[in-house]
């Protein structure tokens, strides 16, 4: 789901699942091209490693899945970082091991919410997490309207799904490709409160990671702490995926899927949004991001055949204004920095 300090409290300037807390955003206030194609490219790649995801679950299940995830990530990023672990401090462990246990809630509730919901209405779900800390971590009464109207998109989206019966033809054509969890999440005859209540959860978990990535990359410069991060996450996953994860013993081609799902979920869209944040104010690299549940949807459509109705697309449009609304309101670098202290204390890089 990237490895320094988050420079704003707004749900689109970190990214979710697996990312990291965006570090330095860039400075200029044009907006190159390259940057748009840079985010657009993160985000698409994100959504794809989730679809390759959802491949593995009638065979590894969700726990599964999310520990082969969180485990090949780590491996390359131990590989790539090769952190000194022996002179961190205790602080500096406590922090990065925070970081690791809120990114396992994150990915582990957001596959499980993927198994029983399409991957575009999972994805929005799971925005209110971020875009609910920002408004608590706000003092501005226009904040909490841009969540509420979040909220008000997300209970759309519910009564779309609720009322997509006529869909369930086409979704039967999905279970044979994704399996019984891609048949779940594409089911539209109802909506699962299960897989609404796991999102709900992996975006608490996800406002959790915005908290604990800060502090962590603030503790740990560099990528080393997000790859003992990492590390961490995978091993709290263990009793939980570990069964599952067992099943791509003897089958390369669970391998494979397992190993582009790492990399397409995990490294390739840290490097991509890495890049972009050298390039672009840190703002507009809110605002770009804020396309997720959008992007995630077209996902779900071009790669699963998960056929969104048009009041669900409405529905992803208006959650998808909330966070961008909430994006170009975020205060200026010196006021953000002058907040963060009032609200988390002195020193904290948020």
């Amino acid at each position: 789901m990237s490895s320094a300090p988050v420079t704003a409290i707004s749900p689109a300037t970190t990214a979710r699942g697996d990312r990291t807390p965006a570090i330095e955003a860039g400075k200029s206030g044009r907006l190159p091209g390259l940057a748009i194609l840079l985010v657009l490219g993160s985000c698409s790649s994100l959504q794809a490693g989730a679809a390759l995801a959802m491949r593995l679950f009638p065979v590894l299940g969700a726990p599964g899945a999310t520990l082969l995830r969180l485990g090949l990530a780590a491996v390359v990023l131990l590989t790539a970082s090769r952190p000194r672990v022996r002179g961190w401090r205790r602080a500096q462990w406590r922090a990065v091991l925070l970081y690791g246990i809120s990114i396992a809630g994150t990915n582990a509730f957001f596959y499980a919410a993927l198994a029983r919901l399409p991957l575009g209405t999972a994805v929005t779900i799971q925005f209110l997490g971020p875009l609910g800390l920002s408004a608590a971590l706000s003092r501005r009464a226009r904040d909490l309207g841009w969540v509420l109207l979040a909220v008000t998109g997300v209970a759309i989206l519910g009564l779309a799904d609720s009322h997509a019966a006529g869909h369930a033809g086409s979704h039967a054509a999905v279970a044979g490709a994704a399996g019984a969890a891609g048949a779940a999440g594409a089911a539209g005859a109802s909506i699962s409160l299960a897989g609404v209540a796991f999102a709900l959860v992996s975006g608490g978990f996800w406002a959790l990671y915005v908290v604990t990535g800060a502090r962590a990359s603030a503790a740990v410069p560099g990528r080393g702490g997000l790859a003992v991060a990492m590390t961490a996450g995978a091993l709290v996953l263990v009793p939980f995926g570990a069964r599952g994860a067992a099943h791509v013993a003897g089958h390369p081609h669970l391998m494979l899927l397992a190993l582009g799902m790492a990399a397409l979920a995990s490294v390739l869209p840290y490097s991509l949004e890495l890049a972009a944040m050298r390039r672009a104010p840190k703002r507009v690299f809110g605002i770009l991001l804020s396309l997720e549940p959008a992007v995630a949807t077209m996902a779900g459509w071009v790669l699963l055949g998960q056929h969104a109705a048009p009041t669900a697309l409405a529905a992803v449009v208006i959650v998808v204004a909330a966070s961008t609304g909430c994006a170009l309101g975020a205060p200026l670098p010196e006021q953000a920095e002058e907040s963060a202290e009032e609200r988390l204390g002195p020193g904290s890089p948020l």
